[in-house]
């Protein structure tokens, strides 16, 4: 039995929907029984609950033979570091009852810093959290940045006719598809090949500058040339809070950026073994343009 957390996410979804289609027994686990409907049939097994009820996440990971989790974001919390920390001891608690063997646990970059560096740092305690937990073999995938991020500008370039964040548009930096980061969690999954607490590193298909994947966005929704601007610090917080984050959740993401900007996330070096096959192209083709075209101009 693998039992997945946050199986209504971007990636728990994906991870759960690669393993149900190799027949194999795993269990969802999210907050609404409604996200996971789709998903269930044989060999398939649905629990939904709050995984900061301890009691309860510990029911929902007894007996299973590998666990894949995560510190789910919520752009609303008002602290989003306690939120973390709450999250996270929960998981960690639960681990340790149900005596899970195996955890695949998603990272990020930049996780090996313990400050400076936005809601990275929930995750940096998390990984030191599970690594205090005796028994039980644990990888911690640090995966790039997501491709996804950069659906955050949809509107903008409907509205506005440009891309932007906080984040300098002239460095170089691994972007990767939630797609690949699935594709590889629900091997390790399956394969359980892994012993003690590791780290591996997904670094995405190839190195790219925020300028760079704007103009190959502008290509394929046809707005050749479609600028990017990096945004002032408070203007970023400020748009950030406009959209609904919390106003932690916008100074975290702020700082974030500033960690990219002064060089302090630094991936691992590139190699065969932590690059991945989804190009920023493939990813436009199947996920960016699609959305862009059905998405209206609020």
């Amino acid at each position: 039995m693998i039992t997945i957390l946050g199986a209504s996410g971007h990636i728990g979804g994906k991870i759960a929907d690669i393993l149900i289609k190799k027949d194999i027994a795993v269990r969802l686990v999210a907050r609404h029984v409604d996200a996971l409907k789709p998903r269930v049939k044989k060999h398939v097994e649905v629990m939904a609950g709050d995984i900061n009820d301890t009691e309860f996440l510990a029911k929902a990971l007894k007996g299973s033979d590998a666990v894949y989790t995560l510190i789910p974001p919520d752009l609303t919390t008002k602290n989003f570091l306690s939120y973390a920390d709450g999250v996270g001891a929960s998981i960690g608690k639960a681990i340790e009852l149900a005596k899970v063997p195996f955890v695949v646990n998603l990272s990020s970059i930049g996780a090996e810093l313990s400050e400076g560096t936005g809601p990275i740092v929930g995750l940096h305690r998390q990984e030191e959290r599970l690594n205090r937990i005796k028994d039980t073999h644990i990888l911690h995938v640090r995966a790039a940045y997501f491709m996804e991020n950069l659906l955050g500008n949809v509107d903008l370039i409907k509205s506005k006719g440009i891309a932007g964040t906080a984040i300098r548009g002239d460095i170089k930096f691994p972007m990767i598809a939630s797609r690949d980061i699935a594709t590889y969690i629900a091997e390790r999954l399956m394969k359980k090949d892994f012993k003690g607490h590791t780290v591996h590193y997904l670094a995405g298909e190839r190195d790219l500058s925020l300028i760079e994947a704007t103009e190959i966005i502008g290509r394929k929704i046809g707005k050749p040339g479609l600028p990017y601007l990096m945004f002032p610090y408070d203007e970023a917080e400020k748009g950030l809070t406009s959209m609904g984050l919390s106003p932690d959740m916008s100074k975290r993401y702020v700082e974030m950026s500033r960690a990219f900007n002064e060089g302090r996330v630094k991936p691992e070096a590139r190699s065969r073994d932590n690059t991945t096959p989804t190009s920023i192209e493939s990813f436009c083709d199947d996920v960016f343009v699609p959305l862009f075209m059905q998405k209206k101009v609020a």
